[in-house]
């Protein structure tokens, strides 16, 4: 059967992205970013899986403010990158997983979690940036991601959006449904957005280092709490756009601990200010 065998988390800026194609790495700003993401670029080419289920929030290119589902799980078999408003990034194309994003589809929904069914749309850089900071720049035309890839799409820009707790209890149920899977595969999930940030009003620039810490020692150490983190809360101590940390908590919803099993084991942490005025997190969890 199918299995999740690791988590992986990390912001998913898209100035990170900018800086990436316009070739600004190794700049003394942007270096500290960079570096930060070795590790986990080496470590995914040593856990290579066979499919990434990567959570994420999509920022009004595949759903406007008319249609906004609270979640979408996309079932196509490939995904172009978004035009932002500045032409689509020079990334490769996405591609998808039918087969497994159908069974989970069915599953989850049948596990009373009401998924949007998505079959064409365009990723942008909430899907794409963590991607490349994971694998590395590709061509756009001779490249290519390491492994198919399911987006999910969950609504942290409109309210109402869903609770901390929701998330992680979506988690568990995506993670039974990998393991109902009737192959043998390889599964990531990877949970993006956030950390604290603030991109408008008198508090725009927003960094809170103590409350982001103290996020990444729930979501190791004690998910539960985390997920009982609300949405006010959010919003006062990480910034308006601190809510996409939820999306964190799909993905650690799904590790073997939240259904009774050992805790995953973390082997990469890092945390770094500012990148374009936002908070960068990263995490890799492993199941043992």
């Amino acid at each position: 059967m199918a299995r999740i065998t690791a988590s992986v988390y990390t912001s998913h800026v898209p100035a990170i992205g900018a800086a990436l194609d316009l070739g600004k790495t190794q700049e003394p700003y942007w270096q500290p970013v960079f570096q930060g993401y070795e590790f986990g670029q080496q470590w995914l080419k040593d856990n290579k899986p066979d499919v990434i289920f990567l959570v994420y929030n999509d920022h009004a290119t595949a759903f406007s403010l008319d249609m906004i589902p609270t979640f979408a799980i996309g079932t196509a078999a490939e995904y172009q990158p978004a035009d932002e408003g500045w032409g689509p990034r020079p990334v490769p194309k996405v591609i998808g997983h039918p087969e497994l994003s159908a069974h989970i589809a069915q599953s989850v929904i049948q596990q009373d979690f009401d998924l949007t069914i998505v079959n064409k749309m365009d990723v942008d850089h909430g899907l794409t940036v963590p991607l490349s900071l994971m694998c590395g720049q590709q061509d756009p035309v001779k490249g290519a991601w390491p492994c198919p890839v399911i987006p999910f799409a969950v609504n942290v820009v409109q309210y109402p959006v869903p609770s901390g707790r929701r998330c992680y209890n979506l988690g568990k149920a995506i993670a039974k449904a990998v393991a109902s899977y009737d192959e043998d595969l390889n599964v990531q999930i990877w949970g993006t957005g956030g950390m604290s940030h603030q991109l408008q009003g008198p508090r725009a620039g927003l960094i809170n280092k103590e409350f982001d810490n103290a996020f990444l020692d729930k979501l190791i150490n004690d998910p539960d709490a985390a997920a009982d983190i609300s949405h006010i809360d959010y919003v006062r101590e990480a910034g308006s756009e601190g809510i996409e940390l939820v999306m964190w908590l799909i993905a650690r919803g799904a590790m073997a601990d939240a259904a009774g099993g050992a805790k995953p084991k973390a082997v990469r942490r890092f945390y770094h200010v500012p990148a374009s005025n936002t908070a960068v997190g990263h995490l890799i969890l492993e199941n043992t």
